[in-house]
């Protein structure tokens, strides 16, 4: 009765998607362009609070791609979410789980840059990886270094050169414009956006006495009269981004647009940006953002979509990553 053990087995893997409830519009704009559907994976609450997970059915042998934004003002239940959902497909047999977070949580803590202060960014690695994470998908980093907290594989994207494909459909006249870096620490990335849009590229020096507060002393760089797109990895309360705007129209810089992979906005930032002096400002569809894109606000979106199918498309077949994208390497 045994016999039949001893022949080769033809195993098809099967790929399953699903979403959590950080961004389901995303995971949806994804499964569209992959040609999937988004699997059965039920997502409720007991009483107290607690999140329940349970997939609608079998994963055993599949390899499981899980869509999950972790920003918001429920960042920590998204992130339990994600562990919670971890742990079911791991103990429902999965060959693997990927989890692809557009907005990587936490992600600001990333070294001790005073006494008794946590490394937050590790730790949320480190949770990943004790709920059987098997694979990272991520976009923009708050920093490279935060891939070396993994000891499982990190596939880092890049929404840089979206935005230069974006900002090439303007008609701007490319010797009159530059691209503002908003501290030394994003002066590689702003350097490689000028190269790709074949403009010139200026620093802005700052201080920064305290979180979520910084003044600019002084620009590296000519910008006086010339259009500025300033580019960042993510946009907070905006505070300290409008008083960099306000200080650049002092400085004598021309029409201004933002950039910015993930657009946080929390608190007041979404009416300190309508009221800022500025043309446009772009972020993606990373972090869902209900008035963008709609009449007369100046906040527009650029999606990561087909970014992210692509990308889970390539890590299914086993095919290269870096070779897809001209962005960041796979690790």
């Amino acid at each position: 009765m045994y016999e039949n053990l001893c022949k080769p087995l033809n195993v098809v893997k099967e790929i399953k998607l699903y979403t959590g409830t950080g961004n389901p519009e995303l995971a949806h704009k994804v499964a569209d362009i992959l040609h999937l559907e988004l699997q059965g994976l039920k997502l409720e609450k007991f009483a107290n609070g607690e999140t329940y997970a349970r997939f609608d059915e079998s994963v055993r042998g599949d390899e499981v791609f899980f869509i999950q934004t972790l920003a918001g003002p429920n960042v920590n239940d998204l992130l339990m979410e994600t562990l919670i959902v971890a742990d079911a497909a791991t103990r429902a047999s999965a060959d693997s789980f990927t989890v692809v977070i557009p907005h990587y949580g936490y992600a600001r803590q990333d070294r001790k840059a005073a006494p008794r202060e946590p490394i937050t960014a590790r730790l949320v690695a480190n949770l990943l990886e004790a709920a059987g994470v098997d694979r990272v998908i991520t976009l923009d980093l708050h920093s490279n270094q935060i891939q070396g907290f993994f000891d499982i594989p990190v596939t880092h994207l890049t929404a840089l050169y979206l935005f230069g494909d974006y900002f090439k459909k303007k008609d701007f006249d490319w010797d009159n414009t530059v691209v503002v870096s908003p501290d030394m620490g994003r002066a590689k990335v702003a350097k490689k956006l000028s190269d790709y849009l074949g403009c010139e590229v200026a620093i802005a020096h700052k201080s920064r006495p305290k979180h979520n507060a910084a003044e600019v002393m002084g620009i590296i760089g000519n910008i006086k009269g010339k259009t500025c797109i300033i580019n960042d990895d993510m946009i907070d309360t905006a505070g300290t981004l409008v008083g960099s705007i306000c200080k650049l129209k002092e400085m004598g810089a021309g029409d201004i647009y933002i950039s910015a992979t993930h657009g946080i906005f929390s608190g007041a930032a979404i009416e300190r940006l309508e009221g800022a002096p500025i043309v446009e400002c772009v972020v993606t569809d990373a972090i869902p953002c209900p008035v963008a894109d709609q009449p007369g606000s100046k906040i527009k979106t650029v999606s990561v979509a087909s970014e992210l199918a692509d990308a889970i498309h390539a890590v299914f077949v086993h095919s290269p990553v870096s070779a897809v994208y001209g962005g960041n390497a796979e690790m």
